[in-house]
Order: structure tokens, then C-alpha cells, then sequence
């Protein structure tokens, strides 16, 4: 493995990317999407304080349009992510560009962990921009502020470059249109583990919570959505979740009670790791 050819693999994918010009779509249209999200919370916010509503109920929906759209916007960094790394090996491998790359003094692995880090870039430098635009606009607009949007656009990140490395990984023994789609379907199943596990707290239903639990551990970005959703909340949803009922919150996919744990943080980090080293050992057994 050489740091010089992972990098040299890294520039090419970026160039890739770029040549291909889907970045700059996908930032042209959260463009538009920030704009009009701006336009709507400008009209909710006028309308609410025209009403008489108290300030600090203002900012609490403002809050929840918030956490909505980043909501929206997960789902839309997983299948951006999942549909550009499934396939950067395989349409390698498909093309025969994989058999001349590595005919030089370039290894699978290098090769793997260069694509790995260009997409995760491109991936990660689109969710930052969008994210900070959005939280930036909605300020602007209606003065409210999240109390941590670095951990916010950070969870955010991170559920991006999960899904993304799955699909790279799977992407390296399964053609790239079932990667990108199991890829995806992970991430919609790991929140709705969360989801049910909300549901299940509801109805009373403890013997389950355990399972679905095992769920969102196999694919964590349920649990950075946690971090998400407690970095856009104002104070006083926590305050008023813990006046209702905090055990049946506990896995609300919108309500977040406490900052994500750091053992999620370093078992997300550590799944990223073992799913890309496992992505690497299944390429280096493929048959060319």
C-alpha cells in the first residue's frame, strides 16, 4: 500500500466528478431547495409574530422545519453517496480501467482506499456546504440559531460517508446497481429500527427494543442521527419531552434528548473502518 498512489487515485476521482458535472447539479438544486425553504420560514415566521405568537414558540417550529429538512436531506447524501461509490470499482472492473491501473505500481488496496477518499471528500464537502447554506438561510430568516450545528452538519457527514462506504465496499464483489441499492436499503432500515423502536416504546412493547437496537448497531447511521436532531433542537423541546414522558422518546427519529454517546461516535467510526478493510480483502480475492 503506497500513499502516494492512494492520492494519485483520490485526484483522479475528483476529476472524475467533476467531468461528470453531478456535484455541480446537486448544488444547484439545494440551491434552489435553500431558497425556498427561506422563502417559506420568512412567511411562517411573519405570519406567526403577526398572529401575536410568543417568541419562543416561533423559534421552537422554526426548529422542527429545521430538523425536517435535514431529515430530508440524509436521505438525499445516502443515495447520493450509495449511487457514486457502488460504481467507482466495479465500472472499473467492468471496463477493463482496473486491469491497466493496476498493471502499474498501484494495489487493489490502493486503489480501493483512493476511491474511498475522493468520494468521501466530494461527499463530505457537499454535505457541509449544503447543511451550513441551510442552517445559514433558515438563521437569517428567523433569527433562530441551532445550539450546535458543527455537531449537527458533523452527524450528518458521518451518516453520509457510512452509506457511502458500504456501497464502495459491497460495489467491489456485486455489480454497482445492487450495491448502491442494498446500500440504501441499510440506511432506510436502520431508521426504521429507530422509527419502530420509537413505536414499540409507545405500545409498551420492551421485548422487541432489543432487536431493533441490533438493527441500527449493524449500520449506525441511526445513531448519528440522534447527534442530528440534539444539535438542531432548541433546549425546551428536551425540557418539554422530559415534562411528557422521557422513556417514550427515547427512540423518537425526531426528538433527541441527549447528545449521541460517544461509544456511537467511535462505533461509527470503527464500522466506517472494518467495512472498507473488508471491502479491501473481498477486491483482492477477486479474480480480474
Amino acid at each position: 500500500m503506497s500513499i502516494r498512489a492512494i492520492l494519485v487515485i483520490t485526484e483522479l476521482t475528483l476529476r472524475e466528478v467533476l467531468r461528470r458535472r453531478l456535484l455541480w447539479v446537486l448544488l444547484g438544486l439545494s440551491a434552489v431547495s435553500v431558497l425556498f425553504v427561506g422563502w417559506v420560514v420568512t412567511q411562517l415566521v411573519a405570519q406567526a409574530r403577526d398572529s401575536g405568537m410568543d417568541e419562543a414558540r416561533v423559534m421552537l417550529g422554526v426548529s422542527q422545519v429545521l430538523v425536517i429538512i435535514a431529515f430530508m436531506f440524509s436521505f438525499v447524501l445516502a443515495m447520493s453517496g450509495a449511487f457514486l461509490a457502488a460504481p467507482a470499482v466495479a465500472s472499473d472492473v467492468e471496463s477493463g480501467v482496473a486491469l491497466a491501473m493496476l498493471a502499474r505500481p498501484i494495489s487493489r488496496a490502493d486503489l480501493v482506499l483512493g476511491r474511498w477518499l475522493g468520494l468521501s471528500l466530494v461527499t463530505g464537502g457537499y454535505a457541509v456546504v449544503s447543511a451550513a447554506l441551510a442552517i445559514g438561510v433558515v438563521a437569517l430568516v428567523s433569527g433562530y440559531v441551532p445550539p450546535d450545528p458543527v455537531t449537527a452538519i458533523a452527524c450528518l457527514v458521518g451518516q453520509s460517508i457510512a452509506t457511502l462506504t458500504l456501497a464502495l465496499a459491497l460495489g467491489t464483489r456485486l455489480p454497482s446497481m445492487s450495491a448502491g441499492a442494498i446500500a440504501v436499503v441499510a440506511f432506510g432500515g436502520a431508521w426504521l429500527g429507530g422509527f419502530l423502536g420509537s413505536v414499540a416504546g409507545l405500545l409498551r412493547a420492551q421485548a422487541i427494543v432489543p432487536t431493533l437496537d441490533i438493527v441500527r448497531f449493524l449500520f449506525p447511521t441511526d445513531l448519528l442521527w440522534r447527534g442530528v436532531i440534539h444539535g438542531l433542537e432548541p433546549p425546551i423541546i428536551q425540557l418539554l419531552a422530559r415534562g411528557v414522558d422521557r422513556g417514550s422518546y427515547a427512540y423518537d427519529p425526531f426528538v433527541a434528548l441527549t447528545p449521541v454517546p460517544t461509544e456511537a461516535v467511535l462505533w461509527s467510526i470503527a464500522w466506517i473502518v472494518l467495512v472498507l478493510a473488508g471491502g479491501v480483502l473481498a477486491f483482492r480475492r477477486r479474480e480480474l
